[in-house]
């Protein structure tokens, strides 16, 4: 008996001495890594130019907790405390963020809130050696900065890594400069892709419960094989602290960018000059579609490469250069990453059959709001007010006297609400007063007599609803109006 017991106790033994063994080098393996990547790291310090509280206005739509990532920037800096009007003798503030080196020959990349409006720029190193930097480019849309220093020899770098390639649970670290704490490495995982915190058009961050906090801005998010996964920028932060919820942007999203500022000292990106809207059930229903998959066109920007391709406004865009388009924001990343002038095939619904045409693309960046479509012609518009009673609705036709009265543009065609019923179904529809009905199921309208006969050829359907194309607060949107 006595031996056996002696037998059990010499194989816990073994087995405790061999697991605490085996423990030392997966943890040298990640000390290693570190050490490998933390010269490529590097502390951002720049110097901001005063300005006033009241112009403190990048990434005003975010919500505040996602806001509380940016508050140990000192006042003056987008984001910081709000302070008084500066005299020329209030000391310059100093930002701190993060950054990293994608190159031996000095670019290093960074967030764009961490050197806005900065006077002078400088970068510190794990060796204490600082260097000043030039601003190579920025992009405000994806909050991305690209910077150059000029070294005596060649820089550690690190490269950016395919981040399609990785799945939720992937183990990630951080280093970066957290409340001026530089050098500081952190760890956890993937939690999420794709997250949207409505920082801007081509939101797409990576969720990760590594510690980020206020200063790892702009710094490296990295898998365990020394790639660079994202660029971290925000934090849900009740508290202003890290609570487990910190963001970065993708390097499959970040690649494109960085390439454009390294070349042309900004983005180039595609545009295809439509408004665009998500489908809902009942205008997919409305529509002929089995799904709410693809995106409705609202608004044909006149001269625009859209217009130019054939697109209309009610076509749905199922399919860009053979990419299925399931929600705006894949169409806006989509066609932000296709290049300027390249030949774009665009598959749509219209009238209930898939249709094809190709759209040469223009740039985003050269885009002008300026309304340089010719004006309607308003003699000939006839000025009778029609009502329709069973859904709550009158409305007239577009003259001078309704543009003037409403301050609606010169270049709309359509009929325009001069009055809703309450709680009637234009009402629950969300028409107002002085909405621009700009289509009627796909049928452009003019007058208020060809809108009414619109809508009694669909009473007489039996229809229970229509699809409304309408101008509403400066803005083209479809809605489904009921009408029984």
């Amino acid at each position: 008996m006595l031996k056996r017991i002696f037998s059990f106790c010499v194989l816990i033994y073994f087995f405790l001495s061999d697991t605490t063994a085996n423990s030392h080098p997966v943890s040298d393996d990640f000390a290693d890594l570190v050490e490998k990547l933390s010269p490529s790291v590097v502390n951002v310090f720049t110097v901001q130019k005063p300005k006033p509280a009241n112009n403190q206005v990048p990434f005003d739509n975010i919500p505040p907790q996602f806001r509380d990532f940016f508050k140990n920037f000192p006042p003056g800096f987008p984001f910081g405390p709000q302070q008084q009007q500066p005299s020329p003798q209030d000391e310059q503030p100093q930002a701190l963020g993060s950054g990293f080196v994608i190159s031996s020959d000095g670019y290093i990349v960074t967030n764009n809130h961490v050197i806005e409006q900065a006077n002078e720029i400088k970068v510190k190193f794990q060796d204490e050696t600082e260097l000043e930097a030039k601003l190579i480019g920025k992009d405000k849309l994806t909050d991305l900065a690209l910077l150059k220093v000029e070294s005596k020899k060649p820089l550690d770098f690190v490269k950016l890594a395919d981040s399609d390639k990785a799945r939720v649970g992937h183990s990630v670290i951080a280093i970066g400069n957290p409340f001026g704490l530089g050098g500081t490495v952190t760890s956890g995982i993937i939690s999420a892709f794709n997250r949207d915190i409505n920082a801007g058009p081509y939101d797409s961050f990576i969720q990760t419960d590594a510690s980020i906090n206020r200063g790892n801005s702009g710094g490296p998010l990295f898998n365990l094989d020394g790639e660079v996964l994202g660029i971290n920028t925000a934090i849900f932060s009740p508290t202003g602290g890290s609570v487990g919820i910190g963001f970065s942007i993708p390097a499959n999203l970040a690649k494109p960018i960085i390439e454009q500022l390294k070349k042309f000292g900004k983005t180039q990106r595609g545009w295809l000059g439509v408004r665009i809207q998500e489908i809902t059930p009942d205008i997919a229903k409305s529509l002929g579609l089995k799904n709410e998959e693809g995106v409705l066109i609202s608004m044909v920007n006149p001269g625009e490469p859209a217009e130019k391709g054939g697109l209309k406004a009610g076509d749905v865009i199922l399919e860009f250069n053979g990419k299925k388009i399931k929600d705006v924001k894949s169409l806006q990343r989509t066609v932000a990453d296709s290049a300027v002038e390249s030949k774009a095939t665009v598959k749509v619904w219209r009238n209930k059959k898939v249709k094809s045409f190709t759209v040469k693309l223009g740039e985003l960046e050269k885009f002008s709001e300026a309304d340089t479509s010719p004006e309607s012609n308003d003699e000939n518009v006839k000025t009778n007010e029609v009502e329709l009673d069973e859904v709550g609705l009158r409305f007239v036709g577009l003259t001078s006297e309704t543009r003037s009265r409403y301050n609606l543009p010169k270049n709309l065609k359509g009929v325009v609400i001069t009055a809703v019923k309450r709680d009637s179904f234009a009402a629950k529809a969300g028409l107002t007063v002085g909405s621009v009905i700009l289509q009627i199921s796909q049928v452009n309208v003019k007058t208020a007599d060809e809108a009414k006969k619109i809508f009694d050829d669909a009473s007489k359907k039996g229809l229970e609803s229509v699809l409304l194309q309408v101008f509403q607060n400066d803005f083209s949107r479809f809605l489904i109006l009921k009408i029984k």
